[in-house]
């Protein structure tokens, strides 16, 4: 596997990789409507938004199977992790860890102090993952007020947090 960066003849394959993890965020929210009819179309934008130097792929065996991309953080001298994809068949082998370990380098030369990741509230998955490769302090907890009637809310019992439920 080699990591390296975004190129213009990339753009098929990472909008292939996008709608992958359109079609994860449609089955943990249970939302068939996320990203809309055209999904790969919304790489498009967020290529335009962050820049071809801030987006990475894994290639192995002359593919594409891993895109890892950095935008602005919260805060001054942060970076976010936007988006980070493994190709379904890749998952599994190691190829989001090295694409993270590989954008944690590029920060470091940056002389940047902080890497963040957003992950929703119900996808343990890439929580534990997160977790798992360094990423253990929280800095920032989102929390809504869902304001539709309860029997029309999507939330599920979800994890407790500093001795409190929440739904996800």
């Amino acid at each position: 596997m080699q990591i390296r960066s975004y190129r213009d003849t990339d753009l098929n394959s990472c909008r292939q990789l996008w709608v992958q993890l359109t079609e994860w965020h449609r089955k943990i929210y249970d939302t068939p409507a996320i990203g809309g009819d055209d999904p790969g179309k919304h790489f498009d934008n967020h290529l335009a938004k962050v820049g071809q130097e801030r987006l990475w792929v894994a290639e192995q065996e002359g593919g594409v199977v891993g895109l890892i991309g950095l935008q602005p953080g919260y805060d001054e001298g942060t970076v976010e992790v936007e988006p980070l994809v493994v190709a379904g068949e890749a998952r599994g082998s190691g190829v989001g860890k090295a694409l993270v370990e590989h954008v944690v380098s590029e920060v470091q030369k940056m002389g940047l102090r902080e890497v963040n990741v957003h992950v929703a509230g119900r996808n343990a998955e890439a929580i534990r993952f997160y977790h798992d490769i360094g990423f253990d302090v929280i800095g920032h907890f989102e929390l809504f007020y869902d304001t539709s009637p309860r029997k029309e809310q999507p939330w599920r019992d979800g994890e407790t947090v500093a001795g409190r439920r929440f739904r996800t």
